[in-house]
């Protein structure tokens, strides 16, 4: 098993309703879901396109999944979850817009991030105590080679190369999309979730995610929300 610790909307959120719809499965319930007639892509295109970011649901990362070290528990997990959210106060973005990172599309924040980037930082730190060390293949499977010196220091002490000033939040929506089909996923998915591109979104509770069975699909377990006292 593995577990990971995300920010995802509530699951009756609009948004998470309609990104789960575009994806094809509900983490929040497990329910694989019928993405309807899309024009200009068929479904066995677009279950390729989507196949990475529908088996993790929708989410942002803030701790990337990891396998709990020796003698540290779900359980325990949860309860140092909870204690964090008690004193942890919300963030929130300004707007989100709708982004290509690379080949992949993703929704981020447009405007000031530095709240949601001090959430991530804290998280990272608070529960590395429970991440196993990686193993050699899950390093190479971040491909260090291809990494900077800084992003393979932190892949070394922190098990992933994308923290701190690394991390970028984003919510992802498609896997690598090829040149010829990006025009076209841009114009949809601009159409599908035009009713929250450049609307605020509170940042306002921690997802606990396990992997039951990996690699396979994974879940939400439990949703804390942030309710400390902002600073």
């Amino acid at each position: 098993m593995r577990a990971a610790l995300y920010f995802s909307p509530p699951a009756d959120h609009p948004l998470s309703v309609a990104a789960a719809a575009w994806l094809g499965r509900d983490a929040w319930t497990g329910a694989i879901l019928d993405r309807g007639p899309v024009p200009d892509f068929d479904a066995t295109a677009l279950d390729a396109l989507t196949a990475e970011p529908r088996r993790y649901g929708f989410h942002a990362t803030l701790k990337p999944p990891f396998r709990l070290a020796e003698g540290r528990s779900l359980d325990v997990l949860r309860t140092e979850v909870a204690a964090f959210c008690r004193n942890t106060p919300p963030a929130r973005i300004e707007a989100l817009r709708l982004e290509r990172i690379g080949a992949f599309f993703a929704l981020t924040p447009d405007g000031d991030a530095a709240a949601v980037h001090g959430l991530a930082d804290a998280v990272v730190r608070a529960f590395d105590g429970f991440r196993a060390l990686p193993t050699p293949d899950e390093i190479a499977r971040r491909r260090p080679d291809r990494l900077t010196a800084r992003q393979r220091e932190y892949l070394a002490v922190w098990g992933y190369p994308y923290v701190f000033d690394e991390f970028r939040f984003h919510m992802t929506l498609t896997g690598p999309v090829p040149e010829e089909h990006r025009e076209r996923m841009e114009a949809v998915l601009r159409e599908l979730f035009a009713a929250f591109i450049g609307r605020p979104l509170a940042v306002d509770a921690l997802c606990l995610f396990t992997e039951p069975h990996p690699p396979g699909d994974f879940v939400v377990d439990t949703a804390t929300p942030l309710s400390g006292a902002a600073g």
